[in-house]
């Protein structure tokens, strides 16, 4: 994302002003072995050496060393697509082309010996390796080993920290490093994690990133307040103590600011895409103007250094697909770093310049055994001026969001599968099946500018086919694994339209089987709802049990958009499937379950639903929910619930910033109700009760409660929100309620540790509160919640979405936003979805409990959110399920025997007996010594919120038949 536009050095992204003359402006994966798999165990682990770090140059210790960094920032996706980056396709909207780009700086780096890069993206950079020849990989390979080339990050993509769940994160990280390892040993492994780039710093990317083995991180983007505070304090370097939960030093991480964002100093960048003036050393032109330059360099520096405790400091030398002439950049540099250390070092300037990297940079700062200061809270939310917010893209292209989040789920059940069975699953009756090519998609989905929304609609809709693209191949997969386990062969069918009631076999078929895989780790009874046709149906269980089944009819006229639906409750054992058979009952009287409108009468009774443990009231005068009680511990809640949208701002007199895919901006801090009232109608089944809320043409709900259910579901339909007054409309689900929360809320962090958040308040400065409604928005990743010490309200969500309180007992969840202006963050482009992505349905999951109970319930329901069951479906199904051959549910590890397994760090790069560190020391005092590591393979314990990983050698049994 963007720092210089062509030829003018104007910021894309917006610039952040700093102090001083320094500113910021803006193949496929082999088919898996035979014997052996990768088993994460995702509950959730731990974290010196100087390993890596002997190429690095040599410095002068009583002089100011500046460390000037090569690089480009190459967007996996942004204003063009990934393909049109890497060919260096349609320039027109942006000059790029990433593989000229790695041509050109190998070129550059063979010219020299001294000469050293930095690399970061590996979907580019192994597509472009894998259409090398091997004279040329051998060639890159060398300038690996000699530390010239070297590799930050090592993900995938450089993921976005804000709408990114862990898994995805994890997922994304270990397909990069992989491939790293693979190509390059661990010379190629990085030892500095790199996010120059994403919009916000969440605490759980520091402890993931320190759990995968990482020595230290580096970033651009912090808050305009932050930044100039930490300036003062000399803390743009200090250690990130990066959960609450883990013993330090697991999730400790170094951490530091890189001063110019990720660009180069002002008036020092020698790109193609540049307009600064190269350094010219010839006394007798008249463009003659190295001295003026050294001079400008060297004062640069010196400012640069007055916050920075050490007698280092980081030059980020390069933007964004910049080095497409590597030359142009090099050359200026050589004659920099040679004019700066043979003239001036003889007039006693005290500042050396050398070609580096994050890594030697990193190893420096260990050196000097410096006493480090401590953070425990995250770098949410951004600002890079006042009125300016980054909190937009929490909520941005919320469809884009949700079929990644499905995605997510469908990898997993596709990997655990893949694990399972071995190469049955990958070759068999179905064809060929194969996780990568979804498990590529899904990490490049994880991009900042992909699963953010903040790419333009062209390449939002490239990220979503390379999604479908993916699922193709999995589906395939599952099909020869479900074939394998269940011991013969159906016409599995996968609908993929199921959450907007669509499924043509469900709607044809008067008979079919209905196959429910459980991705998780414990027994669930979840509900299937499956779009029929009108009438009466039977369902059987794996045991040819009838199992109480409804048909519901949704109160439409329009029975294509809102079809029937058929409902019963599955029982699936943990990491195992089910069968279902239904069957259509011929000459059957319908007797579906209709809705019931309820007339809106002020002396009518308040209208309920209620199971074994939850009920919710209705207000009968506007149909909105005005009460929850949780029947189990007597706990009684006036939650009132309904939809409002903010009015986007398109600039005022404070500011001229509007909102748009990045920023959010309301024009006034109170929202506007989507209607004071809803039209309701009642469903109350034996299976379900349902309230249908219908708000205006454009925003509907039911709320939902099954038997069993401990928690309200809230389905909402939004869109496509009219915009034809031409106001932006942000649209949000709002519970307000009489508890005294004292300003605060939490939130969680990538779906794992929960951050306490307060109103207009940061835990490491004094904030000046610009903007009371976008500068308290937070990411919610999979929950946040409200409590007064007694009572919690909880909200799960469906997908990420920016959340806040604004006041005492309240909680706000943004779910759909529509605009008409550009934000100007260089997208160029308003954020105005059409087609698919203008309507959007989600659910929120509502809770109520104790403070003291709330944890356990939403840590387990948030889990099953994102690891939901799979529905498969088989035509000509009905008769009683058929053990052909005995189908593996319940012994996790019975189609093949481990033969060797052995600890690793979290993405599985290294052994985890041999992982080491750096140290560090900060001013909390020392760290618990760590016990020496030992694994006993027969008695493995997980902490809370540890995840350990393990590399197991397996040996597949023999399957009859």
């Amino acid at each position: 994302m963007g720092a210089y536009a062509r030829a003018s050095g104007v910021c894309a992204r917006g610039c952040l002003d700093a102090a001083g003359p320094w500113t910021m402006s803006r193949a496929l994966r082999p088919p898996l072995p035979p014997l052996c798999f990768f088993l994460l165990l995702l509950l959730a682990a731990p974290g010196a050496r100087a390993g890596g770090y002997e190429t690095c140059p040599t410095v002068q210790p009583n002089m100011l060393n500046v460390h000037l960094v090569p690089h480009t920032h190459d967007d996996v996706g942004w204003l063009k697509t990934v393909d049109q980056y890497f060919y260096g396709i349609k320039n027109d909207i942006q000059h790029a082309g990433v593989q000229y780009i790695l041509d050109s700086v190998i070129s550059a780096l063979l010219a020299d010996p001294t000469r050293r890069f930095i690399y970061v993206e590996i979907a580019f950079f192994s597509r472009w390796w894998h259409q090398q020849t091997n004279a040329t990989q051998e060639v890159v390979r060398d300038l690996v080993r000699q530390g010239r080339l070297e590799f930050a990050n090592g993900g995938w993509v450089m993921n976005d920290e804000a709408a990114t769940h862990y898994g995805a994160i994890v997922d994304q990280m270990t397909l990069g490093l992989h491939f790293l390892e693979d190509t390059f040993g661990n010379d190629g492994r990085p030892r500095v994690a790199w996010h120059i780039d994403p919009f916000g710093h969440s605490r759980e990317q520091a402890s993931l990133f320190a759990q995968m083995g990482f020595d230290g991180f580096f970033f651009g983007r912090l808050d305009y307040q932050d930044k100039w505070v930490r300036m003062q304090k000399l803390e743009m370097e200090q250690v990130w103590r990066a959960s609450a939960s883990l013993k330090p030093p697991t999730a400790d991480l170094f951490t530091g600011v890189l001063p110019n964002g990720y660009n180069p100093p002002r008036n020092l960048c020698w790109d193609v895409l540049c307009d600064d003036q190269p350094v010219v050393e010839d006394p007798h032109s008249p463009e003659y103007n190295a001295k003026e330059l050294v001079d400008y360099f060297l004062n640069v520096a010196t400012a640069q250094g007055r916050y920075y405790r050490t007698n280092h400091i980081v030059m980020t030398m390069g933007s964004d697909f910049q080095y497409e002439n590597a030359n142009m950049w090099f050359k200026n540099l050589d004659k920099l770093i040679r004019l700066v250390n043979a003239q001036q070092q003889a007039k006693g300037s005290g500042v050396h310049v050398l070609y580096s990297t994050p890594a030697c940079y990193l190893w420096e700062l260990n050196k000097a055994n410096l006493t480090w200061s401590v953070k425990h809270d995250d770098f949410f939310p951004y600002a890079d001026g006042p009125h300016q917010f980054w909190t937009g893209y929490f909520s941005s292209r919320p469809a884009l969001k949700r079929y990644e989040r499905l995605s997510y789920n469908f990898l997993q059940v596709c990997n655990q599968l893949e694990a399972l069975v071995g190469l049955a699953a990958n070759v068999g009756p179905y064809g060929s099946g194969d996780s990568a090519p979804l498990n590529e998609a899904m990490a490049v989905l994880q991009h900042h500018d992909a699963i953010s929304g903040t790419s333009r609609q062209h390449v939002a809709n490239d990220y979503a086919r390379q999604l479908a693209a993916g699922w193709g191949p999995c589906e395939v997969l599952l099909s020869n694994a479900l074939a394998r386990l269940r011991g013969f062969k159906d016409h599995f069918i996968f609908c993929r339209q199921l959450n907007i009631s669509i499924c043509p076999l469900t709607q044809t078929a008067a008979r079919f089987q209905v196959i429910v895989y459980n991705p998780l780790g414990r027994k669930v009874n979840w509900m299937v709802r499956l779009p029929v046709s009108e009438g009466v149906f039977v369902v059987k269980d794996p045991n040819g049990r009838t199992v109480p089944s409804d048909v519901v009819i949704f109160p439409s006229s329009d029975s294509q958009a809102h079809p029937p639906e058929l409902l019963f409750s599955a029982s699936l054992p943990a990491l195992g499937f089910s069968t279902y058979s239904v069957a259509q009952v011929p000459r059957w009287k319908p007797q579906a379950h209709a809705p019931q409108p309820i007339p809106r009468r002020s002396w009518s009774p308040a209208l309920t639903i209620e199971n074994e443990h939850i009920r919710a009231t209705f207000d009968p005068d506007t149909g909105l929910l005005m009460e929850i009680m949780n029947m189990n511990q007597q706990l009684l809640l006036p939650v009132r619930q309904t939809f409002f949208w903010y009015n986007a701002s398109i600039g005022d007199n404070e500011s001229d910033q509007a909102s748009g895919a990045y920023i959010f901006r309301p024009n006034q801090q109170k929202p506007l109700p989507v209607s004071r009232w809803a039209q309701i109608h009642l469903v109350k089944t034996p299976l379900v009760q349902e309230v249908h809320q219908n708000f205006s043409a454009w925003c509907s709900q039911v709320v939902r409660l099954y038997p069993g259910q401990r928690h309200l579901e809230l389905e909402w339909s939004v869109g496509p929100i009219p915009v034809g007054d031409t106001w932006g409309k942000e649209v949000i689900s709002r519970f307000d309620t009489p508890l005294e929360t004292k300003g605060r809320f939490y939130t969680d962090s990538n779906g794992r540790e929960i951050l306490e958040r307060r109103q207009d308040y940061r835990p490491t400065w004094k904030l000046n509160q610009t903007e009371p409604v976008a500068g308290n928005y937070y990411p919610v990743n999979t929950r946040i919640y409200i409590t007064d010490g007694n009572m919690q309200l909880t909200v799960l969500t469906d997908r990420s979405q920016g959340g806040s309180s604004l006041r005492d007992g309240s909680l706000e969840l943004m779910v759909h936003r529509r605009l008409l202006k550009d934000d100007g963050r260089g997208v160029s482009e308003p954020l105005m979805e059409n087609g698919s992505g203008a309507w959007v349905r989600g659910r929120h999951l509502v809770l109520l409990d104790t403070a003291q109970a709330a944890a356990a319930g939403h840590r387990l329901l948030a889990e099953q959110e994102v690891l939901a069951p799979q529905v498969v479906l088989a035509p000509d199904g009905g008769a009683a399920y058929n053990l052909g051959a005995p189908p593996r549910t319940q012994d996790l590890f019975s189609t093949f025997t481990i033969t060797r397994l052995q600890e690793t760090t979290l993405v599985a790069n290294q052994l985890r007996e041999a992982a080491s560190r750096l140290k560090w020391t900060t001013n909390t005092g020392p760290t618990p010594h760590q016990t020496p590591y030992q694994l006993d393979p027969a008695n493995i314990t997980l902490e809370p919120m540890e995840i350990r990983t393990f590399l197991a050698s397996v040996q597949w049994k023999e399957v009859d038949g």
